[in-house]
């Protein structure tokens, strides 16, 4: 078939190819580089190329964050002996940076997919009309199996008056053309805490708001306030136990949270307000019900350990299936499907939970938390070292933050990781191949890295270990 040339079925107004990829976020890549060259594939986008990550996330966000790393240590430069006259931020030419940056990894993936001969990259919003056949547009394609890719959204809450005010998601906080004076932030998980950090090393005030006790609600109580601590020492105003019970408009243009603490109820005003509460899957866009595809309560694509969904020849990956709302997870979705379609082993409940947060210094992830264990019933060994016992970390002069490991007494594998410092979204890399392999923590003891780095700090760390929280010690 030549590319641009539309397969039809016996009903002749009925496209029909071997695949058919709603959605060209990260997975879709993966999935149609590894499916047979011969077998026709659709890719149906109605946005941008490319997904989440290469538009309004990883790509986009990380280069921000890395123009708020050099403002940042511009102006400790001090601290290592450097002069430096002032830092002046140039907001235009930062952002202009971020979207070359954006568009040449969204521009390379339209050239791949519209330069393979056996890809039809269709435009427009696909629904469902019938199992396995969708609407797009004014053409009707049908896959012999077909998969949804289609992420998710910013969540929006259900608060009094957000729909009266010019609030962004993270969506539109990356369109714009001028610095907020003050960015209020409503929520202190990921995209909250990294967008808020790098606004305010941009010079702008943020304010986090945060309902619930603690930032970061899914980590331990200790990494969280580790978290904490440190945005504070920078400059960052963080309100926890805050419920919003409504939204103004300022008379000076801006936004109001009006808040519910212990201290009863105040109002919180800045010049721009950021929706970080969430996100919600893109499946209520598909008419799954056409289909016979089931969703869950919060309305992820119900998926089985290969990713097939209620719908026979029908597999849902990335965001949209619940089980993991990052790139890396996406693009692994892709390869257990390739895997099970030709026969292989590999199945979603073998993976282990892997993730980072970029904040600066980061958090890396990887298993359960110190919390999740003992609620699972392990007999759980802990061993933690702060940053700023290690010699490198002192060299860079960056030693907030701690390493935390956590071992199973019994079979003396690791549970989890969390390294909430520098380098931390790279130190748990040999946790997780040791947790792959199923490595014991003691043969991961033995292991000699170099001088000086800080992942050479990591079996060294494995000499504290010693009974976690208040359990029976067997």
């Amino acid at each position: 078939m030549n590319r641009g040339d539309h397969p039809t079925g016996a009903n002749g107004d009925v496209e029909t190819f071997d695949h058919v990829i709603v959605g060209a976020g990260q997975a879709a890549k993966t999935l149609a580089a590894g499916l047979p060259p011969r077998e026709t594939i659709a890719i149906v986008e109605g946005a941008r190329v490319g997904g989440t990550c290469v538009n309004t996330g990883c790509t986009p966000t990380k280069a921000l964050i890395a123009s708020a790393k050099v403002a940042h240590q511009a102006r400790r430069a001090g601290d290592y002996g450097v002069r430096v006259e002032g830092v002046e931020i140039d907001f235009a030419a930062l952002m202009e940076r971020m979207n070359a940056i954006r568009g040449d990894s969204r521009e390379g993936l339209e050239r791949w997919y519209e330069s393979s001969e056996h890809i039809t990259l269709v435009r427009g919003w696909a629904q469902f009309t019938a199992p396995r056949t969708l609407r797009v547009g004014e053409r009707t394609l049908r896959g012999a199996h077909v998969y949804l890719n289609v992420g998710a959204r910013a969540r929006v809450p259900d608060l009094p008056g957000l729909s009266d005010v010019p609030w962004l998601d993270n969506d539109r906080l990356l369109e714009l053309e001028e610095l907020p004076e003050h960015l209020v932030v409503l929520g202190g998980s990921y995209v909250g805490l990294e967008f808020g950090q790098m606004f305010h090393r941009f010079g702008a005030r943020v304010s986090v708001v945060e309902a619930g006790s603690q930032l970061m609600g899914r980590e331990d109580g200790d990494v969280a306030e580790a978290a904490r601590e440190l945005l504070a020492r920078e400059g960052l105003t963080i309100e926890l136990d805050a419920s919003v019970t409504r939204v103004e408009s300022t008379a000076g243009g801006g936004v109001a949270l009006v808040l519910d603490g212990a201290q009863g109820e105040w109002r919180l005003e800045g010049s721009h307000l950021l929706v970080a509460a969430g996100r919600t899957p893109n499946s209520d866009r598909l008419e799954l019900g056409r289909a016979g595809i089931e969703v869950d309560e919060r309305g992820h694509v119900r998926v089985d350990d290969v990713l097939r969904t209620s719908a026979e020849g029908v597999f849902a990956l990335g965001d949209v299936n619940g089980e993991g709302a990052f790139t890396h997870t996406s693009v692994n979705d892709a390869e257990i499907v390739l895997d099970q379609l030709h026969g292989g082993p590999r199945t979603l409940s073998a993976r282990h939970a892997v993730y980072n947060m970029y904040i600066d210094p980061p958090l890396g992830r990887v298993g359960l938390t110190e919390r999740a264990a003992l609620e699972r019933g392990h007999r759980v060994l802990k061993a933690t070292m702060p940053m700023r016992s290690m010699s490198r970390a002192i060299e860079l002069g960056e030693t907030e933050g701690f390493v935390k490991v956590l071992v199973d007494a019994d079979s003396e594998r690791f549970l989890g990781v969390a390294a909430l410092g520098v380098r931390g979204d790279e130190v748990v890399a040999p946790f997780a191949v040791a947790m792959n392999a199923g490595i014991d923590w003691r043969t991961f003891r033995t292991t000699v890295l170099s001088h000086p780095t800080i992942a050479e700090m990591m079996p060294w760390t494995l000499d504290g270990l010693e009974p976690a929280g208040d359990q029976d010690d067997g």
